[in-house]
C-alpha cells in the first residue's frame, strides 16, 4: 500500500555529517530512506563530505552502527536500495577525498551533488532530509 498521494514526488536525504568516523549515526539515513522507498515514494540519498567514503568498496562493509548489531552498514545500505532508493556521490567531495568515482560499490547510481539536491529542495513536491 502506498502512503503517497501524488501531492509529493519523492524524499531527497543529504549525508553530511553521517561519515565512518562516526559509524553510530550511520543506520538512521538508511532505514528511514528503506521505509520511505518500502511506501513507494521516491528516494534519492545524496553523499557529500566525509560520507562518499562510505561509497568505496569495504568501507561500508566494515562498520556497524553499534556492537549490539550483526547488520553492516553497507547491508542498511542495500536495504535501502533494494526498496527502490537511489545512492548518488558528489564529484566535488569524491575528488576532495582522492576518490575515483569510477571505483564505487556498484549500488551507486552515479554522480549527484548539490545542484541536484538544491533543485530537489526547492521543488515543493519533494522533501529533503539532512544526516
Amino acid at each position: 500500500m502506498s502512503f503517497v498521494d501524488g501531492s509529493v514526488a519523492g524524499i531527497a536525504l543529504l549525508l553530511w555529517s553521517a561519515d565512518p568516523g562516526t559509524p553510530e549515526r550511520l543506520a538512521t539515513p538508511f532505514f528511514h530512506a528503506a521505509a520511505a522507498a518500502a511506501m513507494e515514494c521516491e528516494v534519492e540519498i545524496y553523499f557529500t563530505a566525509g560520507s562518499v567514503r562510505l561509497l568505496v568498496p569495504g568501507v561500508a562493509a566494515g562498520l556497524h552502527a553499534s556492537p549490539l548489531f550483526a547488520k553492516t552498514i553497507l547491508d542498511n545500505m542495500c536495504e535501502a536500495v533494494d526498496h527502490g532508493a537511489r545512492l548518488y556521490a558528489c564529484t566535488d567531495a569524491l575528488n576532495a577525498h582522492g576518490i575515483d568515482p569510477k571505483k564505487l560499490i556498484p549500488e551507486c547510481s552515479g554522480p549527484g551533488g548539490a545542484v541536484q539536491f538544491m533543485a530537489r529542495a526547492m521543488d515543493p513536491r519533494w522533501r529533503t532530509l539532512v544526516f
